[in-house]
């Protein structure tokens, strides 16, 4: 059913969701019914601004997007880092609002739900209802992992987010063990793990000096994930892949 063009936008979302429960086509079909429309942004675009009020959630379908704030001196630090499948802003059915902002980190695709659809598709589908509130959660319980890894050395410190990316990537079928694409900075990188530019430079070096990550040209080469995960003292369990109803 998936590969019918009208379930494209919810395809890499449906993949997820089958991760850790299973979803009918009846629901597949309920969730197809929200999306209104599909945009296209550049690079480095405003998706969301704080304090605006929402009247749609987005799912990322193509690209990646970043939730970000920006300090009292002046520098920005990324709260999120979002792959395909990801709702953006589905807290903002209840909250109505974002108190940060949503940009994008490189040309994505969105599909836009309509909170009006989504509340009648959750009040009709409840199984589906606790599927969605369940990726909220998980949403949080990376926040909290992220608030955790300001614990750890630089090298731990990239370490886990690179092998944070390479799992849920590959749960949507965009990566592997050997690596995947993507279209960061360095500056990026910095700025989601609370570093300097120069230290992540140096980090990444010695990363693939010690033939474990190379990360050049838009792609990370993995040369050894055991070993990544290592340094990172990487655990998928906050990021509960485990299949079991919801």
């Amino acid at each position: 059913m998936t590969s019918d063009p009208r379930f494209a936008p919810i395809g890499p979302l449906i993949d997820r969701l089958r991760r850790s429960d299973t979803i009918s086509d009846t629901e597949i079909a309920a969730l197809a019914a929200v999306i209104t429309e599909c945009r296209d942004y550049p690079n480095r675009a405003t998706v969301a601004r704080p304090h605006e009020h929402l009247e749609k959630s987005q799912l990322l379908v193509e690209g990646f997007v970043a939730r970000q704030t920006e300090l009292p001196n002046g520098r920005r630090q990324i709260l999120a880092i979002h792959v395909p499948g990801d709702f953006l802003d589905l807290h903002g059915l209840l909250l109505k609002s974002l108190d940060h902002e949503v940009v994008t980190l490189s040309p994505a695709r969105l599909a836009e739900a309509p909170h009006p659809l989504l509340r009648e598709m959750t009040s009709e589908h409840p199984h589906l209802a606790r599927l969605l509130w369940f990726s909220t959660m998980v949403d949080a319980a990376i926040h909290r992992e992220w608030i955790a890894s300001l614990g750890r050395t630089a090298v731990g410190r990239i370490a886990h987010l690179l092998c944070e990316l390479q799992m849920r990537l590959e749960v949507v079928g965009l990566a592997d063990a050997h690596g995947f694409a993507l279209p960061l900075t360095q500056i990026d990188i910095a700025d989601a793990t609370a570093l300097t530019p120069v230290h992540v430079n140096r980090t990444l070096r010695h990363l693939r000096e010690n033939g474990i990550v190379d990360f050049r040209a838009a792609t990370v080469s993995i040369g050894d994930l055991a070993a990544l995960r290592r340094l990172a003292g990487f655990s998928s369990d906050y990021l509960y892949l485990e299949r079991q109803p919801r």
